[in-house]
């Protein structure tokens, strides 16, 4: 079957593409079975076969592993379930060690990683769906096969969005259902999508988390949801990735807003516009890599914080630390040699 293009996507949204489990199963350290679109692992979905789907599938491990899946996200919303085994779940706040019948839930915007740091012998299965956001303040849109009553999917979506607990145990249908799908990935083998069959349980599957949420006590949080959660989120991104060539522009694609918005809530979190917000992370960066790394000259400190001039990061550097970058390492070469003394 013809391999599918590549999904356009932002230059700068990057999510992961789960290359250690593919190299994994192409090895034989594990049995996996998935239906993919685009570069995800698996074979690929006809374009007329669940629409939105971007992955499904599951993964074997019958022994410990020596690879995990380190941070990434997801394109889509990504529901996992754990049928066997135990494995570590980590999202930026927690870590999991989740057990089995134990489901997890991942919106596009949520860094996560499995495997502490590799996964461990269990089977989970996973599907990731895409509700056209990248960002909490975006507005979902489930696939049209997604048959629920309007009443009901606006409520699952609410939850979904208004509520981040990542980890929840799953219930005796939710689990008879996941094994049935299960057997659809098998029949794979054959070269037979069930596409029919794919259908129905993942409806039926919603309807089930629809009942464990109506039963349990969901706390909603609206705050998760506004313009300005987006921008401290991206905010947060910003403190490991300074060294990319931002523009304003850049910013506010990568948020979903206006530059006017991103600006305003810029001003709100931090009392700096995002432009010089980056540039105080990078020269906090510079000054760190400075202080403690007297190998690199203050060029190529330059260009690894995201500076594009020496001379402007020379300038920014002094007006914020009062002397040159030159000047701030030679004081803590000095200091270092006088300790070593």
């Amino acid at each position: 079957m013809k391999k599918q293009l590549y999904k356009p996507i932002s230059k700068i949204y990057q999510p992961d593409r789960c290359e250690p489990l593919e190299l994994a199963a192409d090895s034989g350290q594990i049995q996996m079975k998935a239906l993919r679109r685009f570069d995800y692992p698996g074979v690929d979905l006809p374009d007329a076969v669940l629409p939105g789907v971007y992955s499904i599938g599951y993964w074997d491990a019958k022994i410990d592993q020596n690879w995990g899946l380190d941070w990434h996200r997801n394109e889509g919303i990504e529901f996992t379930f754990l049928a066997s085994g135990n494995l570590s779940f980590s999202t930026k706040k927690e870590t999991f060690e989740l057990g089995s019948g134990d489901i997890t839930i991942t919106r596009p915007w949520q860094p996560h990683k499995l495997g502490n740091p590799n996964v461990t012998a269990g089977k989970l299965f996973w599907i990731i769906i895409d509700v056209e956001v990248k960002q909490p303040h975006q507005d979902w849109k489930w696939p049209d096969w997604i048959i629920l009553s309007k009443e009901d999917l606006n409520y699952l979506t609410k939850v979904l969005r208004q509520n981040e607990m990542p980890v929840w145990k799953s219930n005796k249908n939710v689990q008879n259902y996941i094994m049935e799908l299960g057997h659809c990935l098998n029949m794979l083998s054959n070269g037979e999508i069930l596409h029919s069959k794919f259908n129905i349980l993942i409806n039926q599957l919603f309807l089930e988390l629809l009942n464990i949420f109506k039963k349990g006590e969901v706390e909603l949080d609206e705050s998760l949801i506004v313009n300005k959660r987006t921008v401290a989120i991206f905010l947060n991104y910003l403190l490991t990735n300074f060294e990319r060539q931002w523009t304003l522009d850049d910013m506010a694609e990568y948020c979903g807003l206006g530059i006017t918005s991103l600006s305003k809530y810029c001003k709100q979190l931090t009392n700096m516009t995002p432009v010089n917000y980056l540039i105080k992370i990078r020269l906090e960066a510079a000054a760190k890599i400075l202080e403690k790394n007297s190998s690199k000259n203050v060029s190529e400190v330059c260009y690894d914080c995201g500076f594009s001039s020496t001379q402007y990061f020379a300038t920014v550097f002094k007006k914020r630390y009062k002397v040159t970058p030159s000047d701030y390492k030679l004081k803590f070469c000095q200091q270092s040699n006088v300790e070593l003394v």
